[in-house]
Order: C-alpha cells, then structure tokens, then sequence
C-alpha cells in the first residue's frame, strides 16, 4: 500500500491532540494514585474535605479533557484517512483493480495511529517534567500529609500503548468502510461531491452556492472550526478565574494548552479549506471574481460556527467551573463562590475577533497568490 511511515508523521494535529490529553491525564491520575496512598494518615475535618474534592477533581479532570480529546483526535483521523483516500484513489483503484482486497489494502492506514503513540509518549514525558511543581502547588497549603510522587509504569500501558492500538483498529475499520465502493469510482477519482461552476453571469447566486457547497462538502472542518473557538474561549476564560480558584500553573497550564488546541485545529481547518479548494478558487479568478468574492464564497461561511464555538466554549467554562465550586469543592474552607467574569467575557471576545478575522483576511489575500496554471493544466 501507498501509506508510508512518513504519512503518519504528517498527523501532527494528532499527535498535538493527543500530547495535551496524555500529559493531563497522567498528571491528575498519578497524583490520585499517590493521594491514596496517603489516606490513611488524613485528619478528619478540612483535610479529609481537601482530599475527597482532589479525588473527585482528578476524575472530572480526566473524564472532560481526555474525553474531549478522545473524540476530537478519532474525527481529526476520520478526516485525514477520507482526505488521503480522496487525493490518492486512482492508486487504490489500481490495487484493487489488481485483487487487492478492501483489508489488505485498509492494513496499511494502521501506521496512522503513529501520530498516537508520538503524541502519547512526548504527554507523558512532559507530564513528569511538570509534576514536580503539580504535586507542591497542589499542597500548597499543607493540609494534606507529604504526598511522594512515584511512577506508576501501567499507566504507560493505559496512557500509550492501549491508544496507540486502539486507533490502529479504527484506522482499518474506517478505511474499510470508505474503500468499499466501486473500483471504477477510484480509478477515475469520482467522490459524492462535484463542483459546479456556471458562467460567471450571476455572481450572487454563484457565491452564494458556492459557499454552501464548501460546508456541505467539508462538514468535518465545521467541527474543527466549532472546536477551535470552543478551545479559546472556554480555557482563556477559565484560566483566568485560577488565580482565586486554584494555583496560578493551573491557570497557566490551561492557558498554554488551549491556545495549542485552538491555534493546532484552526490552522488545520484553513490550510484544509484552502488546498481543497484551489481549483475552485483558480477558476472564479479566471471568470473575473475578485479576491474578496473568493474570499466570501470559501472562508466566510464558517464565521458563523466559529462564533457558536465561542459561545458554548463560555457556557461550558462557566457551568463546569460553577459545578466544581458548588459541589466539588462545597465542603472545602476558604473556596471563593465563582461568578461570571464579564470583564474577561469582553477582552477574551476582542482577542478572538482580533485574531479570527485577522487570519481571514490573510488567508483570503494569500488565493491571490494561487497560481492559475494549474487550471490551464488541467
């Protein structure tokens, strides 16, 4: 098969995903882990409150960012096994045309969950560089009795090995699925979507059509695009309410991995959009659309789930830190009550906005850049 190793290095969105997850993980769960260790030397009072709001916040911790990161990482390889059979199928049309099975042929998408186990392995060697400092600043107030870090060596086969074979499997079974059409299909790189031109006389219309083919064509990059203002606007808010909350590396380790997030799935959306489209974008310059009407027909409709990503990013950091507050850490003395914080809402808006259609307009001034040859080639 055509999938080299060099292919499942090219993931790198991936493995990001999964660095973040990993490192997350396996801090909070080796920290639990240690915890309990000690629960036999816990005073009863505030001490035992402390100890059962860290134990709960290590399993909510774990469940919402390595779920979230779980789900995110399977659809960003979905779309990576779809858009390399898509670019390669008059190659596996010609396997298959040679009796190549959809298997023997699907065998070789397993070296995708490459990008796993890098991602993996480069979390959970950062993760021990940060624990040090994870494990102090979480008893910072001496509460608890000395919490020893050790290192717990199956959370090696929980945190790698058991990704890294799990997406293997469903990097077969997906491009299973997706091989199974017919030969012919592949042979002359037919795919369920065509482009339509017309002749250039009714832009409105053109343009209009054009932009909703774009999100009927790549609804996955939707989801990219939701994900990624999702990322900015729930953990820079958020990050902001540690320094009452928690420890000031909290806040900042939230702050670093949801500009990783964010910035890793927003570049991956518009590169995408952009390569996908360069024909379509070579072609209404050939008929005489500016570089703002290619702009409005290929970028602009996903301004709108960029927006609804913000959204529910500020909902979801405000009733995930209120439910924390309120219940994980109701019995803890000293825990301030948590409200809206309107003033970073506002600034976290703006940087958004900023940033957002920034990248937009540079994006849309560089398909001027696209070179026209290649639809001359054609």
């Amino acid at each position: 098969m055509i999938v080299s190793l060099k292919d499942g290095f090219k993931l790198i969105g991936i493995s990001i995903m999964a660095c973040c997850a990993v490192c997350v993980c396996n801090m909070f769960l080796n920290f639990q882990i240690d915890l309990r260790s000690v629960a036999n030397q816990v005073e009863a009072g505030p001490a035992q409150a402390l100890y059962d709001a860290f134990v709960s916040t290590s399993i909510v911790c774990c469940a919402c960012c390595g779920g979230c990161m779980l789900i995110t990482s399977v659809v960003m390889l979905f779309f990576y096994i779809k858009h390399y059979i898509d670019s390669h199928s008059r190659e596996i049309g010609i396997l298959k045309a040679h009796g190549y099975s959809n298997f023997r042929i699907s065998r070789g998408f397993a070296i995708f969950a490459i990008s796993i186990l890098v991602g993996c392995l480069a979390g959970y060697l950062l993760s021990f560089a940060i624990m040090p400092l994870f494990y102090e600043k979480q008893n910072d107030n001496n509460l608890l009795p000395h919490i020893p870090m050790n290192i717990h060596w199956y959370m090696i086969v929980l945190l790698i090995i058991v990704p890294t074979v799990v997406f293997a499997f469903i990097a077969i079974g997906y491009s299973v699925i997706k091989l199974n059409q017919p030969t012919i299909n592949l042979l002359k790189g037919i795919t369920k979507q065509k482009d339509k031109y017309t002749d250039g006389k009714d832009k409105k219309n053109f343009v209009s059509e054009m932009r909703s083919s774009v999100l009927k064509s790549r609804k996955t990059l939707v989801f990219f695009m939701i994900l990624s203002s999702f990322c900015f606007s729930s953990m820079i808010q958020m990050s902001a309410s540690m320094d009452e909350l928690a420890s000031d590396m909290m806040g900042i380790m939230i702050l670093i991995i949801g500009i990783v997030l964010a910035f890793t799935t927003f570049y991956i959306a518009l590169t995408t959009v952009i390569h996908a489209n360069q024909k379509n974008i070579a072609m209404m310059r050939v008929f005489g659309y500016s570089a703002m009407e290619c702009k409005r027909s290929v970028l602009d409709c996903y301004r709108i789930p960029a927006y609804i990503g913000f959204a529910i990013g500020t909902a979801y950091q405000f009733g995930l830190l209120k439910v924390m507050v309120t219940v994980v850490f109701a019995d803890v003395e000293g825990v301030p009550d948590y409200h809206f914080d309107w003033p970073m809402f506002f600034i976290t808006l703006v940087a958004f906005i900023v940033i957002y259609e920034g990248a937009m307009f540079i994006y849309g001034y560089l398909m001027k850049k696209i070179p026209l040859k290649q639809i001359m080639d054609e």
